[in-house]
């Protein structure tokens, strides 16, 4: 099995598409079923500094993406929130774990990133132990986050300082 990764492609909007129409894509983001291919052609289209899109192909097919959302504000030009998708049929192949060591990279090393944040669903443990592979730590829970298949779902939000930050230390909990 050959993983690679890239940054996504206008072009790359109809199996961006695939990947979020999974029932656990779907399941396990805050996208609704059925995305449109219209609307993922004209996100992948806008070029914007506050946006950085990762695919994963394995063997050459598109089977995952992964985002880091900046915002303008300054205040809070120091981190960003990840979004991450894997195509059902690619689940525990090792492609979130490259996407997330990918954006790292990117946040770590290329985007002066101090904190990186991130919600994950309260049963979607699969998740969570990647995102505690790569330092994230729960800081607390959101009640009622998200409608899930006709339920209110909690999450927990998670997050990640830059390791070479030594001054910044958490509190004991």
């Amino acid at each position: 099995m050959e993983l690679k990764i890239r940054h996504a492609e206008p072009s790359d909007f109809a199996a961006i598409q695939e990947t979020f129409a999974q029932p656990k894509a779907t399941s396990g983001t805050l996208q609704i079923p059925y995305p449109s291919a219209e609307m993922w052609r004209d996100r992948l289209t806008k070029t914007s500094t506050e946006f950085v899109l990762l695919v994963a192909l394995v063997d050459g097919k598109l089977v995952g993406n992964a985002g880091l959302h900046m915002t303008a504000r300054r205040r809070r030009a120091h981190a960003a929130h990840i979004g991450m998708a894997v195509h059902d049929q690619y689940h525990n192949l090792g492609v979130g774990s490259a996407l997330m060591a990918a954006l790292i990279d990117q946040a770590d090393n290329w985007l002066n990133l101090l904190r990186l944040e991130l919600t994950v669903f309260t049963d979607n443990e699969p998740a969570q132990r990647l995102y505690k592979k790569f330092g994230f730590v729960t800081e607390g829970t959101h009640v009622a986050y998200a409608l899930r298949d006709g339920v209110y779902a909690d999450v927990f939000a998670m997050a990640r300082l830059h390791p070479k930050q030594p001054s910044l230390k958490r509190p004991e909990a």
